[in-house]
């Protein structure tokens, strides 16, 4: 009786390809708001059976990039519905630009297993190109890291206490190295012990891991009231209805004594300039009467450039924090001459030409440091350091509504849990429709309200103070640490 290994050797090469893209949509199980995080080992252990397998470098190209677009075709089909149900571009459309963004993404793991073949001891090297396509994916165009292998880890993984050390990217390879070592396991009977010996290892350390104190509590905890006011995407930014959405957050914030009080991104829909300045007094009176700040997301001008900003106001002084990593075709344009046509003829969304911020400081605000990051600045890891150690409390501003009821807002959250794992800080995040949370610093949800909801969430966070390795190093330990896997594995082929 043949076994599952021989019926995969011998199945037809479109079997395999079909088995790989299902593996792909499998994955997504691993992240939010699934939190399998077991899912990824299995998936990814079968598809390096099937990379060893592979008579040719070629064939594991082919099942790799058949996995990424299962990966990424099922884990971000919601940029349709921004492009399409709010961007305003017709469905054929909206539809092939989300299928070329999904083929791109998906020749990242291609190319990783294709190197991995090329080279030799693919079941070693497999992870280290693996977490560095993940990398590339973080900066290459400006980065778009979604779905990067570690995040699947958070919160509760035994690899979880990696984050603070090596950061995603890093945990993104021992992810790949658990498959790799189940692999190893399923191909070579003689090697069954061994293999599981060290996925056990690896778990044993990260155990030991979460006995490291990386930060400590400082001063005594805030009040904070973090607003959800579920304005609908399809009416935010129509004139008819700013009265409305000014009045709504108006009356979210009588209702609150909290001493910090965040509104989410762009939660007034206009210019600051344009607002009633008597409406801002308003808000200031009564953030002061709280002995404390209110945190807004607003577009900002000066000097003929748009920000995307945050404007505190309140018993601090009035500071502003401006996002810097701007969202490619949502937020600005790239090579406006080539592709400006796009957003003339077919696509019709607001604020699509801003400036980029450039302060990296915290806020002193309600008596607390805070480092403000807006929408998907909290993806990357790397920056979100930049305000560390000085940082003592994270602040995450979104408006996922553009994403309508997908999961796209519970995987945004789990990157803001990495976040909070990765830095020893909380994480308070005020969205529009979702996901809003209060994240502890390992990377718990300690409280959320309900998706799509108009809520307050009202809470403490504790400001600490301490410096993690991952902070300290950033992304340098992780590249080092793929250096020496990269050697280790060309030593091992010679």
């Amino acid at each position: 009786m043949k076994s599952w290994l021989d019926c995969l050797q011998a199945a037809p090469s479109w079997q395999r390809a079909g088995l790989a893209a299902l593996l792909g949509a499998l994955t997504v199980l691993g992240f939010a708001p699934y939190y399998l995080t077991w899912l990824p080992w299995l998936s990814l252990a079968v598809l390096f059976v099937l990379w060893h397998q592979a008579a040719h470098p070629k064939q594991v190209f082919m099942l790799g990039f058949a996995f990424g677009l299962g990966l990424y075709c099922v884990g971000i089909y919601w940029i349709y519905i921004s492009l399409h149900n709010f961007g305003g571009m017709p469905w054929w459309f909206a539809g092939f630009c989300t299928g070329c963004l999904c083929a791109f993404m998906a020749l990242f793991p291609a190319l990783a297993g294709y190197l991995a073949k090329r080279v030799g001891s693919l079941l070693w090297l497999a992870p280290v190109f693996w977490a560095l396509s993940d990398w590339v994916r973080s900066w290459i165009f400006t980065g778009f890291p979604w779905l990067t292998l570690g995040y699947s880890q958070a919160p509760a993984s035994p690899l979880a206490a990696y984050f603070p050390v090596i950061g995603v990217y890093g945990v993104s390879a021992l992810t790949a190295s658990v498959a790799a070592l189940l692999a190893t396991a399923m191909l070579y009977h003689q090697h069954k012990i061994h293999a599981l010996l060290s996925i056990f290892g690896l778990f044993l350390a990260g155990g030991l891991l979460t006995l490291v104190v990386w930060s400590h509590p400082v001063g005594q905890p805030v009040t904070v009231a973090l607003l959800q006011g579920n304005i609908s995407q399809a009416i935010k930014w129509s004139p008819e209805h700013a009265q409305h959405t000014l009045q709504q957050y108006m009356r979210m914030v009588n209702q609150t004594q909290a001493r910090l009080i965040v509104l989410p991104e762009t939660a007034l829909p206009m210019l600051a300039e344009q607002i009633d300045s008597a409406y801002l007094e308003a808000l200031k009176r009564h953030a002061t009467q709280q002995q404390g700040d209110l945190l807004v997301g607003v577009v900002a001008s000066a000097q003929g450039e748009y920000f995307n900003s945050a404007l505190s106001l309140g018993v601090s002084p009035m500071q502003a924090y401006s996002k810097s990593h701007l969202v490619p075709f949502g937020e600005y344009i790239p090579l406006k001459s080539m592709f400006g046509w796009i957003y003339r003829d077919w696509l019709h969304m607001p604020l699509s030409d801003l400036s980029r911020g450039t302060s990296k400081q915290p806020l002193q605000i309600a008596g607390q440091k805070v480092g403000v990051n807006i929408c998907y600045e909290d993806v990357f890891g790397e920056e979100i350091a930049l305000q560390l150690p000085q940082a003592e409390l994270l602040v995450n501003l979104s408006n996922d509504a553009w994403y309508g009821q997908s999961f796209a807002a519970d995987q945004h959250m789990q990157f803001s849990q990495v976040r909070a794992i990765e830095t020893g800080r909380m994480v308070l995040r005020s969205t529009n429709t979702g996901a809003t949370a209060i994240i502890d610093k390992n990377g718990q949800v300690l409280s959320h309200v309900p998706h799509d909801q108009t809520a307050i969430l009202e809470g403490e966070a504790q400001s600490y103070q301490g410096m993690t390795l991952y902070v300290r190093w950033g992304n340098w330990a992780f590249l080092c640490l793929s250096g020496l896997g990269l050697w280790w594995g060309w030593l091992r082929r010679r």
